[in-house]
Formats: structure tokens, C-alpha cells, sequence
């Protein structure tokens, strides 16, 4: 049997291990994480970066597309009646796409939500 020498005690070359990497995914704009339900988090750079981009003022922006979330400890997203976001139109097109949250932006390589592989289409890519 090969051994490599670490130290005074050596170990067979079969027996080396090395750290996997995270795998990284590759966003196909499936829109799947945009219709799951949920609540997507704001915070008050992201509330400005919002309304800037959509010519409203973050107090404008605040009472017609935030609500309370449910631990009352800061703002998230309204939803559709049907858990989507208000900011999904159409096939799969986001229309705050430039500004959108970063809880949207680190969506599937930071979070992800029970089931997602079963419906999102990222594509895993090497590191």
C-alpha cells in the first residue's frame, strides 16, 4: 500500500480527503423562487434603490408595495394574492430586475427554500 508521510504517522494516499466545494448555481430566470410563498425582506437601502428606480419616493414606495412583516420587524415585499411578487409580470420578467433586493439577488447560492431543486432551473456550475 502507498503511504504519504504526515508527520511521524503515515496515511494510505486512498484515505486523503479534500474539501468539497459549495456547488454554485447559474440563475435561468425560471421565476419559481418569485411565485413560492414567502415574504422577501427590505431594508432601507434597498427601500431607497427601489423607489429611485420606479420615480417614487421611499415614502410613496413604502405605502403602496411594503407591508409589515409577520415578526413586525421591518418591511417585505407585498405578494399577489397567489404568494408571487408584485414585481413579477408576465412570463418570468422582474421589473425591478437592476434594483432588486438582496434576498432575490442571493437566491439559490446563499438561501434556499425546502423543495427548491424540485422546481428551479439554475443550473449548477463549477466554482
Amino acid at each position: 500500500m502507498k503511504t504519504k508521510s504526515i508527520g511521524w504517522k503515515p496515511m494510505p494516499l486512498e484515505m486523503e480527503s479534500y474539501p468539497q466545494p459549495e456547488p454554485r448555481y447559474l440563475c435561468q430566470r425560471c421565476g419559481h423562487c418569485c411565485r413560492w410563498p414567502g415574504f422577501v425582506r427590505l431594508d432601507d437601502n434597498e427601500i431607497n434603490a427601489i423607489a429611485a428606480f420606479l420615480h417614487l419616493t421611499p415614502a410613496e414606495f413604502i405605502a403602496q408595495h411594503t407591508e409589515l412583516r409577520p415578526s413586525r420587524s421591518g418591511l417585505m415585499l407585498q405578494s399577489n394574492p397567489d404568494g408571487s411578487c408584485i414585481f413579477l409580470q408576465g412570463v418570468n420578467t422582474c421589473t425591478i430586475q437592476p434594483v432588486k433586493p438582496q434576498q432575490c439577488r442571493d437566491f439559490p447560492n446563499k438561501w434556499r427554500f425546502d423543495g427548491w431543486r424540485e422546481k428551479c432551473e439554475a443550473l449548477e456550475v463549477m466554482s
